[in-house]
């Protein structure tokens, strides 16, 4: 080989050698690069813990203020004003002897409420004990639990013990079932005494009866809502305590009944606002 193109040989290696090592370290440049682990603890990615300012307190939740002692009872068992500029025309609602049946149950609450009213339940031992999932239903929607004894029987003729076991048995199941014991008592068929008013009374219940009779218990009376609505409205009279049962035709007479006692002007009293400690003399 000559010198000069010796010369150009060695020039062109050294161009080459130097452009592969550049393309080399191009394509080294394109390796991604790996991150290095770190040393603290990573919160996993469905991590739903919630910020500190709105992580849960320990307060205690807020709660409805308690319903006022607006009305007392007298002593014919009407519901009066507890004093002046409260409405006298009101009626309180009541059903007695169940509780027997679900539907039947619903039926009368889902009127209760379209009227937005409240009842009193005067509920038997017997038929809690067989059925306390029906008296949880009545608490659960918000209606009102009244003791009427334990076997529907004249208390009257019963020794102390025996009234104090028939009132105090329900009083006593009727708080394991939903967690409060009743504040009314209704004596099976308005029947009592002064040893039943005492025992009543020892137990921070208020004795009554009622004042309007709705008759639906009377076999005349069976399965006839009409008849039912006008007993009710033939008695009526500011502080109507409403006596009726749970009844398939009383389940019927309802709404129509409560609509005719609006257009009266009626209202009809919160049990709650009753005050179980006074009676009006």
């Amino acid at each position: 080989m000559k010198p000069a193109t010796s010369k150009w040989f060695i020039l062109l290696t050294l161009v080459i050698s130097l452009t592969a090592c550049g393309q080399k370290s191009v394509e080294q440049d394109k390796i991604p690069v790996q991150p290095i682990a770190s040393t603290e603890t990573q919160a996993p990615a469905n991590d739903t813990q919630t910020p500190s300012s709105e992580k849960p307190t320990d307060e205690p939740a807020s709660t409805e203020a308690p319903i006022a002692k607006s009305y007392v009872m007298n002593k014919v068992y009407n519901i009066v004003p507890a004093q002046e500029g409260i409405e006298k025309k009101v009626v309180l609602l009541t059903f007695d002897d169940g509780p027997k049946d679900e539907k039947m149950i619903n039926s009368l609450i889902d009127t209760l409420d379209k009227h937005q009213a409240k009842a009193i339940f005067f509920v038997n031992g017997y038929r809690v004990k067989a059925h306390p999932e029906l008296l949880k239903l009545i608490h659960d929607r918000e209606q009102i639990i009244g003791n009427h004894s334990w076997d529907h029987i004249n208390l009257k003729k019963e020794s102390e013990a025996n009234i104090k076991k028939q009132i105090e048995d329900v009083q006593k199941i009727v708080k394991d079932t939903i967690g409060e014991a009743p504040k009314f008592f209704r004596p099976p068929f308005g029947i009592g005494n002064d040893t039943v008013r005492k025992i009543v009374k020892d137990n921070g219940m208020l004795f009554m009866t009622w004042s309007n009779g709705s008759l639906d218990w009377d076999s005349k009376n069976k399965n006839k809502p009409d008849a039912v609505i006008k007993n009710v409205l033939e008695q009526l009279h500011p502080g109507s305590n409403i006596l009726m049962h749970e009844l398939p035709w009383t389940v019927e007479a309802l709404d129509e009944l409560l609509t005719k006692l609006e257009d009266k002007g009626y209202t009809f009293v919160n049990p709650l606002a009753i005050d179980f400690e006074k009676v009006m003399k």
